[in-house]
């Protein structure tokens, strides 16, 4: 589907996202950059030692939709773990980088996909060669992560804070070490917890170098206030057309963070996973309560990752043209029931009672269908 088509292919140009043309590299199967869709991903909270623990939760973070999943990988114990772990999992793996450049080295043997390293706290341009050669080794890309809160001690002295120019300075010093080094297979973060810092680090870094760039708020913090954060952070960048993979940093179960990210592309047009649900706000004149259909409908149709829209809005006032362009409607009406709208056109009435596994019902069949449609144009290409 095109970035700026809707779901029932209605064209809107006026919702063309045009992209930063970035060279692409690979992450494991997952090719980041270039024309390849925006990835989404997040990091495991437990211990990496704990092998069972970490496969259980990269399994949670796979099943809701988890492009790649980053491994922190601090001790001998974790990297030990993480040749198991890596062969568990089902998506690619990044493993996260800290103070001892040889976990770097032993992570890379033990299978990651990427390793991510922070130019601040791995060492000296030698350790980070040593890196940089075990990833070429063993077919590893690498993230040169810079954060804020880490950055090299001769640039805080230099710009006395924490600031985009220093931030950018970190990155392609680094990224110059890996050039120098005939390395290209990389990407750059640049992330703060300060939404302002981190999008005018990213729009600098954007214009200085043609890499992939991964794009994050890093610590944004709880559920509700870090979505909102990095919404705008990410939203301001994604609309700009900065950002070819993503990670929503928040102090919650790590599957909110797929969740939050997926929902963040989708809004933008630039990714399509599951269903849309357009709902109202609700009022005086909602024929059903809208706010705890549309909680039971989240909850249940949370299986659905075929892309797909579903509009439900309490009474006439703004329901039918909603319908209009969902694949499927419903709009509260009078005496308990409401009108069932499908792919634009009014289907039949539904009582309130029942509407909610009716629904589900419809989205189920709506997904099949699409997904049968979808096997058989994949059947006809080859």
């Amino acid at each position: 589907m095109s970035d700026h088509t809707s779901e029932l292919g209605h064209v809107r140009p006026w919702r063309h996202i045009e992209r930063r043309k970035s060279r692409q590299i690979r992450v494991g199967s997952v090719l980041v950059g270039g024309d390849a869709p925006i990835s989404v991903q997040s990091m495991t909270n437990t211990p990496t030692s704990d092998a069972a623990a970490t496969i259980d939760q990269i399994r949670q973070l796979e099943e809701a939709g988890a492009d790649i999943v980053r491994v922190s990988c601090p001790d001998v114990e974790s990297t030990q773990a993480f040749r198991t772990i890596v062969r568990e999992a089902k998506v690619p793996l990044v493993a996260d980088i800290h103070f001892h450049y040889k976990r770097g080295i032993e992570a890379a043997e033990a299978g990651a996909a990427c390793l991510r390293i922070n130019p601040g706290n791995i060492g000296s341009p030698d350790r980070v060669r040593d890196v940089i050669q075990a990833a070429r080794d063993n077919g590893c890309s690498m993230r040169i992560g810079v954060n804020a809160g880490s950055l090299e001690k001769e640039l805080l002295e230099k710009y006395g804070e924490p600031c985009p120019d220093a931030m950018v300075e970190s990155a392609l010093n680094h990224a110059r070490i890996l050039q120098d080094n005939d390395f290209h297979e990389f990407k750059i973060s640049v992330k703060a917890s300060d939404p302002f810092l981190t999008v005018a680090a990213y729009q600098q870094l954007a214009d200085a170098i043609d890499c992939p760039l991964h794009l994050g708020v890093t610590e944004a913090g709880p559920l509700r206030t870090g979505t909102i954060k990095s919404s705008i952070g990410l939203g301001s960048m994604l609309w700009a057309g900065i950002g070819d993979t993503i990670r929503v940093s928040l102090a919650a179960d790590p599957v909110e963070e797929i969740k939050v990210g997926f929902d963040i592309l989708k809004s933008l047009g630039l990714r399509h996973r599951g269903v849309n649900i357009i709902a109202c706000p609700s009022c005086a004149r909602q024929g059903f309560n809208v706010i705890e259909t549309v909680g039971l409908l989240e909850e249940k149709l949370a299986h659905i990752s075929t892309p797909m829209s579903l509009s439900v809005i309490g009474c006439v006032v703004n329901g039918p043209g909603e319908a209009l362009y969902t694949d499927i409607g419903f709009t509260g009406g009078g005496k308990g029931a409401g009108m069932v709208y499908l792919n634009g056109k009014i289907a039949h009435k539904q009582a309130n009672e029942g509407m909610i596994d009716h629904i589900v019902e419809l989205v189920e069949q709506k997904a099949a269908e699409l997904e049968a449609a979808r096997a058989a144009e994949l059947q006809a290409a080859e």
